[in-house]
């Protein structure tokens, strides 16, 4: 929420430093995200940002200028010539501005002299900062400018000068007096609503300053005639609307607001539009009511000249209402509506009808003032996308307390500003008042629930300046909420909280525990996930999270059956969207669905996630919720280098970078008996890229080329994906509590390599775990280095070719003992895998 300071100040004294205010505001729990500052200098110690600090309205140059007379420029037709007084000094300048006219006089403007520094558009639209010097307007010597709101820099609205109002300061005063300003846009918490309203601020500022909250004074002016007979209020349901006033203003004349409300507006955040709209927009910002006002006479004349009745109720299936942008909606039983005899004149807390607005034409206004329930008015501004500032404080509550006070609020406002009559009392429908909520807050819970205990008059102090009524009890006391807050729940937390928060987080004394610390326990489970994580990031691959909830058919993509129908599925029974309806049983179209947008404006991905996946268990309330792990691989398989042969391809990621990742998590976390089997059976994994990674015969998932399918389902059919899943569970059930270290032998390797002959169908690892066995403990390692399929060899087979590495940790070996261990592999391959030896 945007809050002018000037504004603010009108309901609390404010500390002299704005910082500081800032600051205790931030530290109880209303962060301000930015600050604005218009034509002043920035004060020190407040942190603004550049583009937000503004111009600095020099108090000699920008002042404000009473206008004597406008004439016509000689040698134009669309400039004029304004000549007017800016504290006992006469000044003649040209303009161009289209809402001053030849003839006009006596308005106050705002006059900038020569060196003033205004804002300009640029050519591309853009805005810059000129200085104001002397020049020739077709013949006439310009040393000044009329200001607009663009100038100054407040809005981006130059279509016209700023037009002060009659009880504005008098000419010669400096701009920056009346319209300089700080904003100070706060984070509200949804459970700080009650400072959606400047009022709400105020009282957070006195309770915090120890100063006085001053609340406007309601009274209002009433005509002789009543509203009774005039207009009745019908509620078909408390809980869908708790309280709703109707008040009635006639002789009201259509115009412009004033000058002061209208800056208050535009700093705030809001458009002025007209004195009507801008009434009740200034009362919602004030108590964070929002309110609405009908054209009575329509009302009227929709009722067949009779008093209109005013229901409050679900909108029947098939009812249309054209809302105030011009929408015709189709409205069902979850819209909560506002409707007469005819039908529904505006969608409850969302926006009006288009038949009823307030016009130029408008003379008699029915002003609404209502409390909603906050869950209908969610759930109809979610459904139209109508989000607004009155959508936004309906949804997070609107105590009804409140209500009457924004309807007299804005009945003397109307009646100032829009020479409005109020038409005494209002119709007050309130069917089922809410009691007052008393809470019984005792000294030793907030001993309890604090660590230390408070002075009673703090306590007091507090609670009494958050406008909270105090009963003193033996033990404490009987403390009443007050009629604007809906936050308080029962019991003294929320009290205890708000001593706390006032009294300043910062401030509470540091206190150790009461006992000393339990022994430390390690949680080896989280150790691995860690260690997990940092062996991916050192290979390079980087972390992303993606939602745990989906849509049935993101898995449907990957070739899963549905299982929705057999119950496979966790739905969740009232979910946001369809894109949000199931929970995940894998990581994959999450993270597929990430690599394809990054994919469109990079040229590589290399990604992960870490996280939950969720099965049903039968009989059980809750699903199971393993740990997955998925990797994706997919473009250059380095950076883009200045050294890249020039109408090359650049290598791309392929099976082997996967496997090699693999390779490294099964080296790094030791993971024992690791071997590696085709996953021909796997629906979203190529049939003949794909491989499963076992250890101790335990499976730890799969991974290889992403099928062209699937590719296709997720928009990836331009390049090759690399993908793999694995059971975190198990890789850490089978990573050793302890690992031994193998010495490094002193003695040089003897190195022989051996070419076999085998069926192609036949594994490395088959290969591999024959050489090793017939290898003994005088074979250290067996690396595969070249596969060869081709004419020279039988059909149907293919050339393995392994590098031996022969060593002993203790002694150095000979050739007799190495020729005969190779001689035994051989053999041995001969005889168990019917191998042919190539070069003999």
């Amino acid at each position: 929420m945007l809050v002018p300071l000037s504004w603010l100040a009108e309901y609390v004294d404010l500390p002299a430093d704005p910082a500081v205010l800032v600051e205790r505001l931030t530290l109880a729990g209303l962060e301000a995200t930015s600050i604005q500052v218009f034509g002043k200098p920035v004060p020190p110690g407040l942190r603004v940002k550049q583009a937000d600090a503004g111009l600095v309205w020099n108090a000699e140059q920008v002042v404000v200028a009473k206008v004597r007379n406008i004439a016509r420029h000689p040698n134009a037709d669309k400039l004029k010539l304004v000549t007017m007084d800016y504290g006992g000094a006469e000044k003649t300048v040209v303009t161009g501005a289209p809402n001053i006219a030849v003839g006009d006089s006596g308005m106050k403007v705002v006059l900038g002299n020569a060196g003033t520094t205004y804002y300009t558009a640029a050519k591309d639209g853009s805005r810059t900062t000129a200085t104001l010097v002397p020049k020739d307007l077709r013949g006439i010597m310009n040393d000044a400018m009329v200001m607009s709101d663009y100038e100054l820099g407040i809005s981006e609205d130059h279509e016209g000068i700023i037009l002060l109002d009659d009880n504005d300061p008098p000419p010669g005063t400096p701009i920056v007096d009346v319209l300089g300003d700080i904003v100070v846009e706060l984070d509200i918490l949804p459970n700080m609503a009650r400072c959606l309203a400047l009022l709400g601020i105020a009282r957070e500022v006195a309770a915090l300053t120890g100063s006085t909250v001053r609340e406007p004074d309601l009274s209002v002016p009433v005509a002789a005639d009543t509203v009774t007979g005039k207009v009745q209020v019908a509620i078909a349901d408390a809980a869908l609307c708790p309280r709703y006033t109707a008040t009635l203003i006639r002789n009201v004349r259509i115009g412009t607001a004033p000058r002061w409300m209208r800056s208050r507006l535009r700093y705030a955040g809001m458009r002025p539009i007209s004195n009507a709209v801008d009434i009740t927009n200034c009362v919602m910002l004030e108590y964070g009511q929002p309110l609405h006002a009908f054209d009575y006479d329509v009302l009227v004349r929709r009722a067949g000249g009779q008093a209109p009745t005013i229901t409050v109720r679900p909108a029947q299936a098939g009812e249309k209402l054209k809302t105030l942008d011009g929408i015709d909606r189709e409205l069902g039983p979850d819209h909560l509506v506002i409707a007469d005899t005819v039908g529904p004149i505006a969608l409850a807390g969302v926006m009006g009808g288009a038949e009823t607005e307030v016009t130029d034409a408008t003379t008699t206004i029915l002003l609404e003032s209502a409390s909603f329930d906050p869950v209908s008015v969610r759930k109809t501004a979610r459904q139209f996308n109508l989000f607004s500032e009155a959508s936004t404080r309906f949804s997070r509550g609107v105590h009804p307390e409140v209500v009457p006070l924004a309807a007299r609020r804005a009945a003397q406002l109307f009646q100032r500003h829009a020479a409005g009559e109020v038409l005494a009392g209002c119709v007050d429908n309130y069917p089922a008042p809410l009691p007052p909520q008393v809470i019984e807050l005792n000294r030793s819970e907030i001993v309890r629930l604090l660590g230390f205990s408070m002075l009673d008059e703090e306590v007091e102090r507090v609670l009494t300046a958050l406008q909270f009524t105090l009963e003193p009890t033996l033990w404490g006391w009987n403390v009443t909420t007050p009629p604007h807050r809906l936050d308080i729940q029962a019991g003294a937390a929320d009290l205890i909280e708000e001593l706390a928060r006032v009294s300043g987080y910062d401030r509470l004394p540091a206190t150790r525990l009461a006992q000393e610390l339990p022994a430390q326990k390690g949680n080896p489970s989280l150790a691995g996930e860690d260690r997990v994580r940092d062996l991916l990031a050192d290979a390079g691959l980087q972390e992303i999270i993606t939602y745990a909830l989906i849509g049935v058919d993101a898995e449907n993509r990957l070739g899963y059956r549905s299982g929705d129908e057999s119950g496979a599925l966790v739905k969740l029974v009232n979910p946001i969207s369809p894109d949000r309806s199931v929970l995940r049983r894998t990581l994959l179209p999450g993270v597929l669905n990430i690599a394809a947008e990054n994919l469109k404006n990079t040229a590589s991905v290399a990604l992960y996630e870490l996280g939950f996946v969720y099965h049903p268990r039968p009989g059980e309330k809750l699903p199971a919720e393993p740990r997955r792990l998925a990797v994706l691989l997919s473009g250059r398989r380095t950076e883009t280098a200045w050294d890249d042969p020039p109408g090359e391809k650049p290598a791309q990621y392929d099976f082997f970078d996967l496997k090699g990742i693999v390779d490294g998590l099964t080296a790094d976390l030791h993971l024992p008996q690791v071997r590696y089997e085709l996953a021909r059976d796997v629906l979203y994994l190529h049939p003949g890229r794909s491989a499963r990674w076992l250890a101790q015969d335990q499976v730890l998932g799969v991974f290889g080329e992403l099928h062209p399918k699937a590719a296709a389902a997720f928009q990836l059919t331009d390049r090759v994906v690399l993908v793999g899943e694995f059971d975190l569970e198990a890789m850490l059930a089978v990573v050793p509590e302890r690992f031994a270290y193998r010495p490094i032998s002193p003695f040089p390797p003897v190195l022989r390599d051996i070419a076999v002959v085998v069926p192609e169908t036949l594994s490395v690892e088959k290969v591999r775990a024959e050489l090793t066995a017939a290898g003994g403990e005088l074979l250290e390692s067996a690396q595969l280095f070249d596969v060869y399929q081709g004419e020279s060899i039988p059909a149907g087979t293919r050339s393995l070719a392994f590098a031996l590495t022969y060593r002993l940790a203790d002694r150095q070996l000979n050739d007799k003992e190495v020729d005969k261990a190779h001689q035994k592999i051989e053999g041995r391959l001969k005889h168990v895998l019917q191998a042919q030896i190539r070069g003999k």
